[in-house]
């Protein structure tokens, strides 16, 4: 009897041999609202395609609109919509994209889900922390939701009156404020750069 292990452990070892090029991975970026992650994954795709890397950014609204549609903001659906979207961003990773994805992914048990999705399929998985305070996030409110919920329009904010539950040991900590999005995108290419994916 035959199993799909050696076929997996196979595929990895490939792509990890691969040109930096061909190398498809997911870079998760989870982080406050307004903390920058949306902003920092279309300055680093720029770069990425400049440099011949095939990108796709996964961008979380995007996603809500298109592919989550009718979904709420339950502990639940917001499972189901991260899970999602790891399964989309494992399949292109899987194939050599770079997937840059921007999502909130407030629970720790839903990234580890999709961590231990990219695992069984022998995917490279780096989860990025966009460690913004919710001061400066607030301040940012590039959305306008911290004044809804302020003034009593909204309600479950992440970050706010609904949990984020931030990585204890992600692979990059990124620390944003007051920097500019250039100096923390080179940042994160260094980083990709070590980790023979750029």
């Amino acid at each position: 009897m035959t199993t799909d292990t050696p076929a997996v452990d196979g595929a990895a070892e490939a792509a990890r041999t691969a040109a930096p090029c061909e190398r498809g991975a997911t870079v998760w970026l989870t982080g406050l609202p307004s903390a920058g992650k949306t902003t920092l994954a279309f300055a680093l795709a720029e770069r990425l395609r400049a440099e011949g890397h095939k990108v796709e950014v996964l961008d979380g609204d995007e996603i809500r609109e298109f592919l989550s549609k009718g979904l709420g903001f339950s502990q639940e659906d917001r499972h189901t919509n991260v899970t999602r979207i790891g399964f989309v961003a494992e399949k292109l990773a899987a194939n050599g994209v770079k997937v840059l994805a921007p999502v909130i992914a407030p629970y720790a048990a839903s990234r580890t889900a999709v961590r231990e999705r990219h695992g069984e399929h022998g995917t490279e998985f780096l989860e990025i922390h966009v460690a913004t305070p919710v001061e400066v996030c607030s301040e940012r409110d590039v959305k306008g939701l911290y004044a809804k919920q302020a003034a009593g329009e909204i309600s479950g904010l992440t970050g706010v009156d609904d949990p984020y539950e931030a990585p204890e040991s992600p692979e990059l900590r990124l620390q944003t404020h007051g920097r500019a999005v250039a100096e923390s995108a080179a940042e994160l290419h260094t980083f990709l750069t070590t980790r023979g994916l750029a």
